[in-house]
């Protein structure tokens, strides 16, 4: 008489659909990475539609950086990308600029001067907007550098 060795069809069903579960669970959390969550402002709007409505201008002196916000969105705080010799850094404006940085950003008409001796290179200014998650709490969007971006030299 021969001795059959294998798993037995019990056991081999249990691993089938342990891995199917893994599997699916996997395949779920990666779609969940790929959707992000909408951001709202201004009534509901999309907060990237609401980016392309965003209107500053941006000079420099020195040291010295002067931002008007010429549109009706208020600008939350500011990307400041620092190009330098061998790279660049960015900061938001609310840590390049600490207190300076107007507490509940720059609304409707405002304009920000400040100061910070880290201003040396060419800047990239770009407007970030806080608003409505889908859960109902606030969060910060930061505007695409390439359309809402203003370069200063």
């Amino acid at each position: 008489m021969m001795k059959r060795k294998g798993v037995s069809p019990v056991i081999a069903t249990v691993l089938l659909i342990g891995m199917v579960v893994v599997l699916g669970l996997i395949i779920f959390l990666w779609m969940r990475s790929l959707a992000q969550e909408t951001i709202t402002k201004l009534e509901g709007e999309n907060i990237e539609l609401a980016c392309d409505k965003v209107q500053f201008d941006v000079s420099k002196a020195g040291d010295q950086l002067v931002i008007s916000n010429n549109g009706n969105v208020p600008i939350f705080d500011v990307s400041v990308r620092i190009s330098a010799a061998g790279g660049y850094h960015s900061e938001e404006g609310r840590v390049l600029f600490g207190s300076q940085w107007p507490v509940s950003g720059l609304n409707q008409g405002g304009v920000f001067s400040g100061t910070s001796s880290e201003l040396s290179g060419d800047l990239l200014i770009t407007p970030i907007l806080l608003g409505t998650s889908e859960v109902g709490s606030q969060k910060t969007f930061t505007c695409n550098e390439k359309r809402h971006g203003r370069e200063v030299f």
